[in-house]
């Protein structure tokens, strides 16, 4: 069902149940006042009887006890409904309409009663005059009001049988009217290319506003996923091309060499410029997996214990290297986080300063929470100049004249995984030696001590 089917159903069904409710209502209403005004009509009209017809029917003759009884004729077709009736001290009938019986309408003789008459209801009103000498007797069929009444409510449902096709028809315009924008948005979406994923620009109302406004985020995230699946593709097609070149170029050394020893020397080469490429392409896949994790929900982490893990990993490499890698005490830091991504930032940071330190130097991890926790990664190698740690963080960015092996994507990697936990990675020189400082600072709003 559409919506502008539903909408015709739902409003006509709401339409249709309140008329008939209000037909309810005026029916029961109206028979109150319909009997309201027939009864003043009926004590009007007694009124009238009374004060023009009764003196002439005076017996001022006490010797005569002969009264004549008259008929009033019936001038209407509608006036065998109403009757009426004259009587003398409530004994003697005076005059009476041509369908009034000869005996009393009602035997209540003062107000209003019902009363029964050959098998008719009929509405009574009863007065006497006030020597109380004369009674006046004026009936109407109930029949009568039940017919005005019905023709009333009759009226009502006529009318809404007339009016529904009409409100239908005007239903149907308005939705098609009011839905004008969504069937824009529809066409405009059906007839949109697929790569095309630029913010819809249409004019909508309140109610549709939102729609097009989570459609243009929809958009932007596909964007952004598309590019970054192409800078990743052009970045592994660029990066890989110089490793697997140079070790095509060391096997053919290899093959084409006499001696052992050069042919060992090849192999050796080449088995680094695999061990390269594997880096690289496990750099590139983290990129690739942080863009997918940038949305999933918080978890409380502690970064010291993080750090202790990264560090027995990373042991053995530094210790193979001649350098001192050392965490320094400290109470524990608790921030909100994904603890595999802060793994992956602490490991990067200290892989980085491991690899690009000389051997005789440290390695140092600390750890605060004033004002702000902060993680901190120093070492006393040669550091870097001011030029140079503008450009550290760049994708692919290597120091000229350093022999370390990389690939240049780890401090990239590392700022990207700060901007997920909304941190700020800052470079300096260390304040009482030479080398370089990765000092990582995370909101406070998301961590606690312990």
């Amino acid at each position: 069902m559409s919506l502008k089917q539903r909408l015709l159903l739902i409003l006509l069904s709401a339409i249709t149940g309140l008329w008939l409710i209000a037909s309810l209502v005026i029916y029961h209403y109206s028979e109150h006042e319909v009997n309201e005004i027939l009864d003043a009509h009926l004590a009007q009209t007694a009124a009238l009887l009374m004060a023009q017809g009764l003196e002439q029917y005076d017996d001022d003759d006490e010797e005569d006890d002969d009264i004549d009884m008259e008929h009033a004729p019936l001038l209407h077709k509608y006036s065998r409904r109403v009757a009426f009736q004259l009587w003398y001290e409530g004994k003697r009938l005076t005059l009476h309409s041509q369908n009034a019986p000869n005996t009393l309408l009602s035997t209540q003789t003062e107000g209003f009663s019902d009363s029964v008459i050959e098998q008719q209801r009929w509405r009574v009103f009863s007065a006497w005059d006030q020597e109380r000498k004369h009674l006046v007797q004026v009936a109407e069929l109930i029949l009568l009001r039940d017919e005005v009444v019905h023709d009333m409510t009759k009226s009502l449902v006529f009318a809404l049988m007339i009016a529904l096709p009409l409100m239908a028809g005007l239903i149907w315009w308005s939705a098609s009217w009011g839905l004008k924008p969504l069937i824009n948005l529809a066409q405009m979406l059906a007839h949109r290319e697929p790569r095309n994923l630029t913010p819809l620009t249409l004019t909508a109302p309140a109610e549709v506003r939102p729609l097009i406004e989570r459609l243009n985020s929809l958009f932007g995230r596909i964007q952004t996923m598309m590019d970054n699946e192409r800078r990743f593709t052009a970045d592994a097609a660029h990066e890989l091309r110089t490793p697997i070149a140079g070790i095509s170029a060391q096997v053919q050394v290899a093959q084409s060499a006499t001696q052992e020893t050069e042919r060992q020397h090849a192999l050796h080469y080449a088995l680094q410029g695999c061990q390269r490429a594997t880096h690289l392409i496990a750099q590139l896949l983290t990129l690739a997996r942080l863009d997918s994790n940038a949305n999933m929900q918080l978890q409380p982490c502690a970064l010291r214990a993080l750090m202790t893990e990264v560090v027995v990993e990373l042991a053995p490499k530094a210790h193979e290297a001649s350098i001192s890698l050392e965490l320094t005490e400290g109470e524990e830091v608790t921030i909100m986080g994904l603890p595999l991504l802060l793994q992956v930032l602490i490991r990067n940071l200290v892989d980085n300063a491991i690899r690009y330190t000389p051997a005789g130097t440290w390695v140092t991890l600390s750890l605060v929470n004033t004002p702000h926790p902060t993680l901190v990664v120093s070492d006393n190698g040669l550091g870097l100049s001011t030029e140079e740690m503008a450009k550290i963080s760049q994708r692919f960015y290597r120091v000229l004249g350093n022999q370390a092996s990389g690939s240049g994507l780890g401090l990239s990697i590392v700022e990207r995984i700060a901007a997920i936990h909304q941190a700020t990675v800052a470079f300096s020189k260390p304040a009482s030696t030479s080398g370089l400082q990765v000092t990582v600072c995370f909101p406070k709003t998301s961590s606690r001590s312990l």
